[in-house]
């Protein structure tokens, strides 16, 4: 696939339709502006051997498929940690802000480990899948290659899947580590979609990523589990994997009600 989910436009970006998201043709999904948003973030830090250990962005209100520019900024520096936040704005007005440790490395000599958790079956020996449906032809659903170890986007419930993004973040840019993982991470309450999507909608209102270390090669996973409370509430917790093994831990609080 061609295309990018953003051009750079003078200081700013332009999303284009591969942004759109499954709930409103006008709107984005929230993994690119993330993705982002998160890239700014990482490059404002100061620390030249750190990198993002945690990251949380407060979705404020429907992202539009319109032009965007981010700011950023280190706002407690540090030798060994820095905490850095930043914003990005549509026609000036702040859509996502978002706020994040980054952590120097170094070598360590670790004598323990807490026990790992398995390997999952990696992507070519999945089955692919496509998203589940949605009124419009073009949008992340069709920016992103998808392979599920178990589950589905049309089977209530935990899921195991693999993503990986078709197309660059930035045009003529090619994708880092960390763009890849947080253009997947938010998609961890529609893989494990709790509920019917046809009848109901569970819509996050921000996203927490923890990183242990950065992914290795194009393709993130998400074990992921989400719920859905009697009362409008729900969250979704995804165990974030590579070939290797378990890199972090993404999480959403999410607004669920039934479809007008």
């Amino acid at each position: 696939m061609t295309g990018a989910f953003y051009r750079r436009d003078g200081d700013g970006y332009v999303a284009s339709e591969l942004t759109r998201g499954p709930w409103d043709e006008g709107s984005q999904h929230a993994g690119p502006p993330c993705a982002l948003l998160g890239r700014a973030i990482d490059r404002a830090g100061g620390l030249a051997a750190g990198r993002l250990a945690r990251i949380t962005f407060e979705i404020l209100r429907p992202v539009p498929i319109a032009a965007l520019t981010v700011a950023a900024e280190v706002v407690r520096p540090g030798r060994s940690v820095e905490l850095v936040e930043g914003e990005l704005r549509h026609d000036g007005v702040a859509v996502i802000r978002a706020r994040a440790w980054r952590i120097r490395t170094a070598e360590v000599a670790v004598d323990r480990h807490a026990p790992e958790p398995q390997p999952l079956t990696p992507p070519e020996r999945a089955r692919g899948s496509t998203f589940f449906p949605v009124p419009w032809d073009v949008g992340y659903h069709t920016a992103m290659d998808v392979q599920f170890v178990d589950g589905d986007f049309v089977e209530p419930g935990p899921a195991r899947a693999w993503m990986r993004m078709g197309v660059d973040l930035v045009e003529g840019e090619p994708p880092e580590p960390r763009d890849r993982v947080l253009v997947a991470a938010d998609s961890g309450n529609g893989v494990s979609a709790p509920l019917d999507y046809r009848r109901y909608v569970f819509i996050n209102c921000d996203l927490n990523v923890n990183l242990r270390r950065m992914p290795a090669g194009d393709w993130v996973a998400l074990d992921a589990v989400t719920y859905a409370g009697a009362d409008g509430i729900g969250m979704s917790d995804s165990v974030l994997h590579d070939r290797d093994g378990m890199i972090g831990r993404a999480t959403q609080a999410l607004l669920v009600s039934e479809r007008p």
